[in-house]
């Protein structure tokens, strides 16, 4: 089921190459109560129109930004974008170990984008609880 608050979807970015979603996979691999989390955020992010300042999300430049959850001392990260048609592509994500945001990981999300933006290759989000 795709879900949608306002007319705003949520869609994970899919790699043209090898077929691989890997912000779902990211999410998949938490454990449960981690897991919960972040899609509780991913659902308050389209509930928001994609529009969310810090404490919740941040811009990391290059029109992209980082919706931060917190669980203790896990910072996970998802770069995402809005794109065409009220759209929330969720392009990478990752466990945030330093104080600032590497920057090899925003080198691998607008990899991500460049490939969404050649191939435009999306799946529907499905929260996986």
């Amino acid at each position: 089921m795709l879900y949608s608050e306002q007319d705003y979807s949520i869609h994970y970015y899919r790699n043209s190459r090898t077929l691989r979603v890997p912000v779902r996979e990211y999410i998949l691999k938490l454990p449960e109560k981690h897991r919960a989390k972040v899609l509780a955020y991913i659902r308050f992010l389209a509930d928001q129109g994609g529009r969310l300042d810090e404490p919740y999300s941040r811009y990391i430049g290059h029109g992209v930004r980082e919706l931060r959850v917190e669980f203790f001392k896990n910072r996970h990260r998802i770069i995402y974008l809005g794109v065409e048609g009220k759209k929330i592509l969720l392009l990478h994500a990752f466990l945030k170990r330093t104080p600032k945001t590497p920057p090899q990981e925003v080198a691998r999300a607008l990899k991500n984008l460049a490939d969404y933006q050649v191939n435009k290759n999306i799946v529907p989000y499905e929260p996986h609880t």
